[in-house]
């Protein structure tokens, strides 16, 4: 370790004299302590590079004093790695540091994957721990993200497959949190890092070519800034113009999207005009399009409407006379701040009103979704990858009929804007109006356009919602109530069937002794009641079986003639009960039901082919019935033969839908030159609704007989 004269190495003094720059004294010196607890912890472990490993944490508290963080922040970085690397304890880091600091190092820290069955999955389950402490502080992601950087900066020891696997991790991950929130400096170089190790012959080659193309054109550039300066003087706006050469990642990023050669991209330099306030920003665009003709639908105001990460600038392309597009950037000073930093400038301008638009409360928006959404999924690789979607979103903004703006990934539909308000109101979501028009939920949104819920107390999301909702968070909130409403409509048919087999035995629920009840449970390892009402209506225990263990001392009171009470079927069961696809049943059928392990409750016509071969298992067939109010349609299948003639399926198909039925699917399995064999499934609501379809279809001139499929 190079040390110096006052006893400290160099890349500590370093640190200590950037410190020094914006914190107190006594504030610096605990971040020196930090570094003594470090490196004592971090004693005799190297890198791979070969140089001591507290060089790392201390590069990292470096990225971060540049960011003009707090001292909490710094010293937390020194001290990331203690918890997982060395034997430092999370309650030795409190008492000589504090809760602050200790929280921060903790949040950073990852999971133990020996823990996990897959790399996969403790990759997943850590993210998710670290979106959890990041919301609670997000100081906790501008150190992961530094740690990240520095890691990047120093890949090159690590072997080939490593690289790859970081760097994607890089690009699929961390550059996009970097971007969500505003942190453009880091997330340039996050992408650029990501890009020469996952594809270093792309990168450079195109940084080779960007050398040349702007090699070539330096006394053109040289030329488009004076012009630039020169327009801006006699305009009398005061700025700064900075020259931009985009990366090879974003040059990469548009050959890849617009399908074009590097020589086909012409915009690799632009530049930034930054002014002392945002009414100058306006008078510099004027001043710039008077200077040079701008491109039509160049022109972008993120000053009026910011991006979702708090993001504010004015951008145009220009055409210069040299036959090369000018990409122009106007901003304010702070707003350069904000764009490089996002909402780790939080920091930087503590003092005064954070803004409702700004990087730190919009950061704060986004992660309160990602506590919701992770609220509701158990499993770690959903919330991954809900969160990977949500982190590429290419927004578009709507607004409310108040006026608020709401920003969303580009292909979100109707149905996820009633979601992006709350949940509550997604889940009760009737009809949504767009511009005053009512449209289908499914409908995609367009920038600027004004959306209205109607909500129905009555209303409730449905499985088919999750066919066309694009967000994270609306599919994440489905797919909970779905599966709520599922366990709920279970463990009460689970209910029903042990309180049928208890009755045939003489005895019900209330008679089973809580003891007795408690015992069967732990001795086959269930954790609830309610686990085991479950696997009876999954068909994976028998309900005779079950009621024989917990009313033993009665045996079926029931003689042969006699019968116990029939399941009552309302069709609104849920996932708990399945009509046959092999006979589908409507209510008015006579029907029976079969215990299907893993299935449940599979209803069957009693005169179905497949019921012959059940009976040989009495065990698995119980008795049901229709009840008196069903709810919702049933499937039946037709067939008919039909004149092939011109139209004739659009013909059949406005005779079911006349009818009241609706088309699930259609068939043709065989046809010539004259008939037509077609196989229609539809929704009908009992028999007597099914018979209505097929009068009215044999009313049609161009049908010459329809019959009900029976298996």
């Amino acid at each position: 370790m190079l040390a110096t004269m006052t006893g400290l190495p160099e890349p500590v003094l370093d640190l200590r004299d950037l410190l020094n720059t914006y914190l107190e004294p006594e504030k610096v010196a605990i971040i020196l302590r930090a570094f003594e607890v470090g490196a004592s912890a971090h004693e005799g472990q190297t890198r791979k590079t070969g140089e001591p490993y507290i060089f790392h944490p201390v590069a990292v508290a470096r990225i971060l004093a540049n960011m003009r963080m707090d001292y909490g922040s710094v010293a937390a970085a020194i001290l990331h790695d203690t918890i997982e690397d060395t034997p430092l304890t999370r309650q030795e880091i409190e008492s000589r540091f504090g809760e602050e600091i200790a929280d921060l190092v903790e949040g950073v820290t990852k999971l133990d994957k020996m823990k996990f069955r897959t790399r996969h999955e403790a990759d997943a389950e850590s993210f998710r721990k670290l979106m959890l402490a990041m919301s609670r502080d997000l100081r906790v992601i501008f150190i992961k993200l530094a740690d990240r950087m520095h890691n990047m900066r120093t890949l090159g020891s690590m072997n080939p497959q490593s690289r790859r696997r970081i760097a994607r991790e890089t690009l699929d991950i961390y550059a996009p949190i970097a971007d969500r929130l505003g942190m453009n400096s880091i997330k340039s170089e996050l992408q650029d890092l990501g890009f020469a190790n996952l594809y270093p012959w792309r990168h450079r080659t195109i940084a080779e070519h960007i050398s040349t193309v702007t090699g070539d054109r330096k006394e053109i550039i040289a030329d488009i800034h004076k012009a630039l300066k020169r327009k801006m003087n006699e305009a009398g706006i005061p700025c700064d113009i900075k020259g931009r050469e985009k990366t090879p990642y974003s040059i990469y990023r548009k050959m890849l999207a617009k399908d074009l050669s590097f020589s086909e991209v012409n915009d690799v330099y632009g530049f930034r005009i930054i002014t002392h306030s945002e009414p100058h920003c306006y008078l510099a665009l004027g001043a710039v399009h008077g200077l040079y003709r701008p491109k039509p639908g160049r022109f972008k105001d993120h000053i009026a409407l910011p991006k979702a990460n708090g993001y504010q600038s004015l951008h145009t392309t220009l055409n210069s006379p040299f036959n090369l597009p000018v990409e122009i950037q106007v901003r304010t000073g702070e707003m350069d701040v904000l764009a490089e930093q996002g909402a780790a400038a939080h920091w930087r301008y503590k003092s005064g009103e954070t803004s409702s638009g700004s990087a730190q409360v919009r950061a704060r928006e986004w992660l309160m979704q990602l506590v919701e959404v992770q609220r509701h999924s158990n499993d770690s690789m959903e919330f991954l990858d809900g969160a990977k979607s949500d982190l590429f979103p290419d927004q578009i903004f709507v607004f409310t009929p108040k006026g608020k703006i709401i920003d969303l990934r580009r292909s979100a539909t109707a149905l996820d804007f009633a979601y992006a308000i709350h949940t509550g109101v997604g889940n009760k979501t009737r009809s949504i109006l767009v511009d005053k028009v009512e449209v289908p939920l499914s409908t995609r949104l367009e920038n600027g356009q004004t959306v209205k819920v109607i909500t129905d107390d009555n209303a409730h999301p449905i499985p088919e919602w999750l066919e066309f909702v694009n967000t994270a968070r609306a599919r994440t909130a489905i797919r909970y109530y779905i599966k709520s409403l599922e366990q709920a409509d279970t463990v009460a048919l689970g209910l029903r069937l042990l309180e049928t087999a208890l009755n045939s035995r003489g005895s019900d629920l209330d008679a089973v002794p809580a003891k007795r009840m408690n015992q069967y449970l732990k001795d086959n390892n269930f954790k609830r009641q309610e686990d085991l009402l479950t696997e009876l209506s999954l068909g994976n225990l028998l309900s005779s079986v079950v009621a024989a263990k917990l009313a033993p001392e009665v045996s079926n009171t029931l003689g042969s003639d006699e019968q116990t009470e029939a399941l009552s079927i309302a069709g609104s069961e849920g996932s708990a009960v399945t009509f046959a696809a092999c006979c589908r049943p409507v209510p008015g059928d006579n029907i029976m039901g079969y215990l299907s392990a893993g299935k449940g409750v599979v209803v069957h016509r009693v005169n179905c082919r497949n019921v012959r071969e059940f009976r040989k298992h009495p065990d698995h067939c119980i008795d049901v019935t229709w009840a008196p109010i069903r709810r919702g349609m049933f499937e039946v299948a037709l067939h008919i033969l039909a004149k092939n003639v011109p139209g004739v399926l659009a013909n059949i198909s406005t005779s079911i839908g006349e009818a009241g039925s609706n088309i699930e699917l259609i068939e043709q399995p065989e046809s010539n030159r004259e008939i037509a064999k077609l196989l229609f499934i539809i929704s009908v609501r009992d028999r007597d609704h099914m018979a209505h379809v097929m009068r009215r279809l044999r009313r049609n001139r161009n049908v010459t007989r329809v019959s009900r499929i029976n298996a």
